[in-house]
């Protein structure tokens, strides 16, 4: 890792996502068992070349995950040592996760046509609106998450949304580079505003059309990507994005 140094916005959170990454991993693998001792926040800031408020953001999120055990003037224990319980083998790959992605998101936008009402599209529009806003990679790929679950949540059908919930971790991974490819936005291909203005019409076929085109560009921007394993092909964009911002 680099020195630490003062950071941009940008930068912090690149920096916190790669951290909790790299941390998570340990957990789930058993570097770091159940019960173990985390190094101190002096420690861990030096371990990765970063501040020490950019690790206490990663020790909340890891306690918010339920992953550790933060005791006031002790320090930070783990409290989980398992894999991933959905893929217990080798995980799925960019291109597994398109395919998977395309039947249930193309029906899930055009329910959200047919049946969002105002509210429900007002959150649509805000979730855009954070993706516009967003300072770094990883903050706009959880806005893009908060998109997609909006328009699931419109769809008015729970088993749907719940099945793309599922999916939640793997996309984000996805989105990771999604949003900060520029092969991504190729003109010409429709996008969350295009996405949100045929739901707004309620033209189901328009939102079911936009959809898939908006899904499918992945298979034809990934490149050697496309049959990469997800957690592998984001934690490399993560470190490439980090020496970009930084240099």
């Amino acid at each position: 890792m680099h020195p630490a140094s003062p950071a941009t916005p940008a930068v912090r959170g690149l920096l916190t996502e790669r951290i909790a990454r790299q941390l998570e991993h340990d957990i789930h693998g058993g570097t770091l068992a159940a019960g173990a001792k985390l190094p101190s926040e002096r420690e861990l800031a030096t371990r990765f070349g970063a501040s020490r408020n950019v690790v206490r953001e990663v020790l909340r999120r890891l306690e918010a995950q339920e992953l550790i055990d933060v005791q006031p003037g002790r320090g930070s224990f783990v409290t989980a040592h398992r894999t991933h319980p959905a893929f217990p083998g080798e995980r799925p790959t960019v291109r597994q996760l398109i395919e998977a992605r395309i039947p249930v998101e193309v029906e899930i936008a055009g329910l959200a046509a047919q049946r969002a009402t105002p509210a429900e599209i007002a959150v649509i529009e805000a979730a855009n609106q954070r993706i516009l806003d967003a300072p770094d990679a990883a903050s706009k790929a959880r806005a893009d998450l908060a998109f997609h679950d909006a328009i699931a949540a419109a769809s008015g059908n729970p088993v749907l949304r719940v099945m793309l919930a599922s999916a939640g971790g793997l996309m984000f991974e996805m989105m990771l580079r999604s949003n900060s490819d520029p092969a991504i936005g190729q003109p010409g291909v429709p996008h969350h505003p295009e996405i949100l203005d045929a739901i707004v019409r309620h033209d189901v076929p328009l939102a079911r059309s936009c959809m898939r085109e908006h899904l499918a560009l992945g298979l034809r921007t990934y490149g050697a990507d496309l049959d990469e394993s997800l957690d592998v092909m984001a934690t490399r964009h993560l470190d490439r994005l980090l020496d970009q911002t930084r240099s």
